[in-house]
């Protein structure tokens, strides 16, 4: 493997009536609090009330910064900067999925910043100070409660971008999963998808000799793959919850990706189309990651026979490596099928007319992919096989 440092400094406060934690937390930062949030689902689950009848108790002084888009905006970040700034913030609270998280993350960065918030997007700033944040996560996703990574798209230009900043851990995460409950089955089946996607972004590299994090990758996976058809048939079971929850977690706070570096082509080539569509990330991600798979299995086909094996107990006996993961690639698409995930572009309206437009976005910085690197012809395959 290779040398690597490990460093996450956010505080993880897991389970049952957790939010309570907040009169502890809250206070070490200051008064002046801006809620973010997205829709209504939290004021419909009464997460909201709650939330403000916390902080009401130890005398905060609340703003709000409700309407974070499912793909978040820079408008919306830019409307969160100005709010920090004329109302003198000390505190980001966000309280949602990984979106309303992203978002946060931007303006925490963005309030500290006197440009305009996108150049921190497009790394033409580089932050220097933030507006500490802490989480109250909804949604068991992106992982985005316990990393200082975010993406955010600008509709105006159809650019969408992840960046991500040392400063821009959470201080810390509340993860109650009654909490998620009232998350409706496809919102629970895309939170499954993406941490899937996170796992084998960072499973598909060329380092050797990483025994245990290929475990542990393949932990991850076996249990999501246990759990998920249960969940979806008894979306308010506590244990269920709760064993997602940490899941979408592991999957992406850096534990599963010492020693190397995966990926991350799929999800770059979801960003380009889902800035041109705007459909649900995750949606993209069960459609493009099989044949992203079936593209760049030649480079190393021992990879995807070995997550073949072991996650999706495909028989190895008298067949060859490239046999055994096309069987897998297979197994991994039939399974987020049986769940309900979609598997072709058309699931979301989408034909050949804009497959130029959305590689070129892909390409935007370059030719990337860490498994193999992907030039535009490769990306022009990947979305024409997903059609």
């Amino acid at each position: 493997m290779q040398n690597f440092t490990y460093y996450n400094p956010t505080k993880l406060i897991f389970g049952k009536d957790t939010l309570q934690e907040l009169k502890n937390e809250v206070p070490t930062y200051g008064k002046r609090v801006l809620l973010v949030y997205g829709g209504g689902s939290i004021k419909r689950s009464g997460l909201y009330d709650k939330a403000i009848a916390t902080l009401q108790e130890i005398d905060a002084d609340i703003f709000e910064l409700p309407g974070v888009e499912p793909n978040p905006r820079i408008s919306t970040v830019r409307k969160g900067v100005d709010i920090c700034k004329k109302e003198n913030i000390d505190f980001l609270l966000a309280v949602g999925g990984g979106s309303v998280i992203d978002c946060t993350k931007a303006i925490s960065a963005g309030a500290k910043y006197d440009g305009d918030p996108w150049d921190i997007v497009l790394k033409k700033h580089i932050p220097e100070e933030v507006v500490p944040f802490g989480t109250i996560l909804t949604l068991a996703a992106t992982g985005s409660e316990m990393n200082s990574g975010s993406v955010i798209t600008n509709w105006e230009t159809h650019e969408k971008y992840g960046w991500g900043s040392p400063l821009t851990f959470p201080k810390f995460s509340i993860l109650d999963p009654t909490n998620t409950f009232t998350v409706p089955k496809d919102q629970t089946v895309y939170g499954m998808v993406d941490m899937m996607s996170h796992v084998l972004e960072q499973y598909f590299h060329n380092v050797s000799n990483t025994p245990l994090q290929d475990r542990m990758c393949e932990a991850v996976l076996n249990t999501v793959i246990e759990v998920a058809p249960k969940l979806i048939d008894d979306l308010e079971n506590y244990e269920l919850r709760e064993t997602i929850l940490y899941n979408g977690t592991i999957a992406l706070n850096g534990m599963l990706q010492m020693g190397y570096r995966g990926d991350w082509a799929t999800h770059n080539i979801e960003h380009a189309v889902s800035a041109v569509y705007d459909i649900p990330h995750a949606g993209g991600l069960a459609i493009l990651f099989p044949n992203w798979i079936k593209h760049t299995l030649s480079t190393n086909p021992s990879r995807m026979k070995q997550l073949a094996v072991r996650v999706f107990g495909v028989n190895p006996e008298g067949k060859t490596d490239e046999e055994v993961a096309l069987q897998g690639v297979e197994a991994l698409r039939n399974f987020w099928s049986s769940i309900g995930a979609p598997s072709r572009l058309a699931d979301y309206d989408i034909d050949d007319s804009k497959l130029d437009e959305m590689a070129d976005k892909a390409m935007a910085r370059g030719e990337f992919g860490n498994f193999q690197t992907l030039k535009k012809d490769d990306v022009l395959s990947i979305l024409k096989a997903s059609l």
